[in-house]
């Protein structure tokens, strides 16, 4: 332990880096490229494999992991302990504007802008099967929210660190142990799962799980920027123009991220929340202002009255069937941020010292979502409005599951459409960004287990993700679609990863209850 305390201290030294851990992370990336390049069909075959055999035997643990932890949540709300303040430090490093910006940031910009224009129109026009209502029709839009915020909603966020983040602030900051998902596993595995191949599997695992969680929307920004760059400014849509909005963007997110969380990372999610708050407040006054608001409040009543069967639909799929829709919708967001979760935890335990254990879980599994149930609303909601009033002007541009197209087809009917339409891909290109440079920031960390890593280990990796996100491109939108699949596939080690929490992080809450007396 003291030698994990001493790593601390002497920060920012090459020789911190943990070689095998970034031998095996790294390799895994370059031959996952290197296969994508030579055979891009059996990476597809093998993928499909993958992701069909997770979804079948994975979804409803899945399932039951994300419901129990936001459950287990609101219970540390209401603990004695949830007031016990974590970090050791009196007062917050960040104002509560600053650290909820950052917080919000991260989910939202792993593809919150698109999802938030293409997700609730898809269910619009074809009803989820827990509701069956008749698509494109009134009876549809509070079912279509509904199903969007089960997805973005509580159980999502709840996963990104309501109940690791307590058990890595307890860990780190006060008994010394590594800032790292293997630090989640040492209750059941005590010292083993720190020094030893339990936490390199582990730490693995989750890098590679967080690596292709945002490799996948640097390269679909890749192609969503240049689809928008093509439809507003005539600018042709070629691999040339996708790699050029790929190498922009990665040299945002790696300067933001090598400047560290007092400055650029900081800095950009202010910037991101302040922009989406203008263009929001734009839409909700120039857009269809009474159907948002009626939608937001109809489709949250649906979301809470449904809440359990929608969390633990299966459908036909019995225990393990096939999955079918729910695998494609429900299992593959649970995949996506499971993935996130261990990295998610470290990044939010870096950014909330001096902060209560009841804060940092409303903010992040109760404010969070709520927030984001009201984007989507707007957002959504107004290209639903605009669908029912003019059948086609939304759902003709999202015809194969277009995500840009959606949003930019809501967008341009819009008052000043034009404008609207270029601010929003600014908007998502800083999402991105925001996502890049604090998951370049928390690999960087994990992978060095100190809490300010080396600048060079920062920029490799940020580097690195944009390097693979333009090798997939290169091979076809087919590569990074397949990136996207495998995301579920990686989630299966990290869903063990995440397991000790729900029974840990409520006892560090009691101990924190009982020293505080």
């Amino acid at each position: 332990m003291s030698d994990t305390t001493h790593e601390t201290k002497t920060t920012g030294q090459m020789h911190h880096i943990n070689k095998p851990l970034f031998a095996i992370t790294g390799g895994f990336i370059a031959l996952f490229c290197a296969v994508a390049l030579f055979d891009l069909d059996l990476l597809s075959s093998m993928v499909d494999a993958g992701f069909a055999f997770s979804a079948r035997y994975f979804g409803l643990y899945w399932q039951l992991l994300l419901l129990a932890t936001f459950l287990i949540g609101l219970l540390l709300v209401v603990l004695p302990g949830g007031r016990a303040i974590l970090g050791n430090r009196d007062e917050a490093e960040f104002p509560v504007f600053q650290w909820g910006a950052m917080i919000m940031c991260t989910l939202l910009a792993g593809g919150g802008v698109f999802w938030a224009a293409g997700e609730p129109m898809a269910h619009f026009l074809s009803s989820p099967p827990l509701y069956g209502a008749e698509g494109a029709t009134q009876a549809a839009v509070n079912p279509a929210l509904a199903q969007s915020f089960m997805h973005w909603g509580f159980l999502a966020w709840a996963i990104l660190g309501a109940l690791t983040t307590v058990m890595l602030m307890h860990y780190h900051y006060d008994l010394g142990l590594p800032l790292s998902p293997r630090t989640l596993l040492y209750p059941v595995f005590g010292d083993k799962a720190i020094k030893g191949p339990i936490g390199l599997i582990a730490d693995a695992s989750c890098i590679i799980a967080v690596v292709a969680g945002t490799v996948g929307p640097i390269g679909f920004l890749g192609l969503q920027v240049s689809y928008g760059l093509s439809a507003l400014f005539g600018i042709s849509d070629t691999f040339a123009t996708q790699a050029a909005v790929i190498i922009g963007l990665a040299a945002i997110y790696t300067i933001s991220a090598a400047t560290g969380l007092s400055k650029g990372i900081q800095i950009l999610s202010r910037f991101n929340v302040i922009l989406a708050a203008i263009l929001l407040a734009f839409i909700l006054i120039a857009g269809p202002t009474a159907f948002i608001f009626k939608g937001f409040f109809g489709g949250f009543a649906t979301y809470l009255k449904e809440f359990f069967p929608m969390a633990l639909y299966r459908g036909e799929a019995g225990v393990f069937g096939d999955p079918g829709w729910l695998g494609w919708w429900t299992v593959f967001f649970w995949g996506w941020f499971l993935g996130y979760g261990p990295l998610m935890a470290m990044f939010i335990a870096r950014i909330s010292r001096g902060r209560s254990i009841r804060s940092i879980v409303i903010m992040l599994a109760l404010i969070a979502p709520i927030v984001t149930a009201f984007w989507f609303s707007i957002i959504g909601g107004t290209g639903m409005a605009y669908e029912l009033s003019n059948p086609g002007s939304v759902s003709q541009a999202f015809e194969g599951f277009n995500l840009p197209a959606a949003l930019l087809a809501i967008t341009q009917q819009l008052p000043m459409g034009f404008l609207v339409s270029v601010l929003f891909l600014i908007l998502t290109t800083v999402f991105v960004a925001t996502t890049g440079d604090s998951m370049t920031y928390v690999i960087s960390v994990a992978m060095s287990n100190e809490d300010r890593p080396a600048l060079p280990v920062r920029i490799f990796w940020g580097v690195a993700m944009a390097a693979m996100a333009l090798i997939l491109i290169y091979t076809g939108s087919g590569g990074i679609s397949k990136l996207q699949s495998f995301i579920v596939v990686t989630a299966v080690p990290v869903s063990l990863v995440l397991l000790p929490s729900l029974w840990d992080a409520p006892r560090i809450t009691l101990m924190k209850g009982r020293e505080g007396k």
